[in-house]
This record gives C-alpha cells, sequence and structure tokens, in this order.
C-alpha cells in the first residue's frame, strides 16, 4: 500500500502551518486544494492545487484523488463523509475526527443547525477558533498520520511476517 497523503481542503483553513509542521516530521506530501488564494511554496512535499470557482470543485477534487488509508483536512461534514467512504482518515481543523461511527451524528447536527438557520431559530455563530484547538488537532494529526503510516508498511497489512524472513524461535 502507498504511503498516506494528506489534502487539505484549505479555504479558510486555520491549521496549515500545523499540517506541514507534523506532515514534514514524517515525511508526507500534503495537497492543498482551494478556489484560489494559495500562497505557493518551494518545499517540494507540498502541493497547490486550484480549481473551479465552482460550490464543492474542492470537495469533488479531493474525493476524486484521494485513496484509501489518505487523510483528509476539513470543516465540511459532507466532504467528511465522502471522504470516510473512500477508506480516508478525516479530521477536522479543531482536532475533532471523523469517523464511520461519528459521522451520521455530524450530518444530523449539520442539518438541524441549518433548519435552525433558515427558520429564524438561531443566529448560526459558531465558535471562535481557540488555542485549545491548535493544540488538539497537532496531538490527532499526528496520532492519525502514525495509524495511516503503520497500516501502510506491507507486513501490517497482511499480518504477517514476510515469507523470506527465517524463524527464528
Amino acid at each position: 500500500m502507498p504511503s498516506p497523503a494528506i489534502l487539505v481542503d484549505a479555504d479558510a483553513c486555520p491549521v496549515k502551518a500545523e499540517v506541514e509542521k507534523v506532515a514534514e516530521r514524517h515525511g508526507i506530501v500534503v495537497t492543498y486544494v482551494s478556489n484560489g488564494g494559495l500562497r505557493p511554496s518551494r518545499d517540494p512535499m507540498i502541493r497547490n492545487v486550484v480549481v473551479s470557482k465552482g460550490a464543492d470543485a474542492a470537495d469533488d477534487w479531493i474525493v476524486d484523488n484521494a485513496r484509501s488509508n489518505d487523510i483528509v483536512i476539513t470543516a465540511d461534514i459532507p466532504l467528511a463523509a465522502r471522504a470516510l467512504a473512500l477508506g480516508a482518515h478525516v479530521l477536522g481543523p479543531t482536532g475533532r475526527p471523523f469517523t464511520p461511527e461519528t459521522i451520521g451524528m455530524a450530518v444530523a447536527m449539520r442539518d438541524l443547525k441549518q433548519h435552525l438557520r433558515e427558520t429564524g431559530e438561531s443566529k448560526g455563530y459558531n465558535a471562535s477558533f481557540a488555542p485549545q484547538d491548535r493544540s488538539r488537532f497537532l496531538g490527532e494529526l499526528d496520532r492519525i498520520l502514525r495509524r495511516a503510516l503503520k497500516s501502510a508498511t506491507p507486513s501490517a497489512i497482511q499480518g504477517l511476517e514476510p515469507p523470506w524472513l527465517p524463524k527464528l524461535r
């Protein structure tokens, strides 16, 4: 299995520096996907992809290019659900992981909040991004990346030692 990559829904992503820091430590390629406004990087491990201005163009690009065991960074819950369906690991910028077990509730809460905003019952204010969110994100990204790297090794995939390895027991 190839080494995992990190794909970032980069429009308004507050943790780009943190993604680069963790990815550099592990030698992982990072791809930022945006509708525009990305600052070029001289780092060969950083890729920028600019997509058309369509509503879900960045999301569609990420889903079309993500593989099982890749890591997707996004606050977009529908994109998180689509990436999980591909077998990707998904992490929000606040350090909240999206998993197959939690995505259903996240989608339901998103839909409820949208309904409350549309009916005027809620003003729709989001919590501000706090320093503890940044810290939680760093720790969770490192944990998920280590797990993805471990599952990318051939012996971990097969659950066996390589056949050519002599038995020393």
